[in-house]
């Protein structure tokens, strides 16, 4: 049987426009664009543990602001469950160290990134507000 892993998602605005990461080499589904996060840890709220790996992943601190959605997406190995909050940056300059590229996407853009598929109903959600 898959095992369930519960993850948390950061879709980071500034105005129009949406922070998005390249998944890096050597990783599963390396290339593919995601909203950066991580597995929440036994004890963590959701949103400790996305401010943790904010700061783990790209050196930045957020402001944790509304749910978007969780949705879940299924493996050979695992199912995840993948929920994704709105979230402004409060300090810090994002640094590349788990990803391969970031970049800054005009929200009307997005369904031009390949994206990871766990991440593809918010990417629907952040394009229809």
């Amino acid at each position: 049987m898959a095992r369930n892993i519960d993850v948390v998602g950061a879709v980071i605005l500034d105005g129009d426009f949406v922070f998005a990461a390249q998944r890096g080499p050597g990783r599963s589904m390396s290339g593919l664009w995601e909203f950066p996060g991580g597995k929440i840890e036994p004890g963590e709220t959701p949103e400790q543990a996305l401010k943790r790996e904010l700061v783990e992943e790209l050196s930045i601190e957020v402001e944790v602001l509304d749910r978007i959605v969780t949705s879940r997406h299924e493996t050979d190995s695992a199912v995840i469950n993948l929920t994704t909050y709105y979230c402004t940056l409060s300090s810090g300059t994002p640094k590349l160290s788990e990803h391969q590229e970031i970049r800054w996407v005009p929200r009307s853009e997005l369904h031009g990134l390949e994206w990871a598929p766990a991440d593809i109903e918010t990417v629907e959600r952040v394009q229809q507000q």
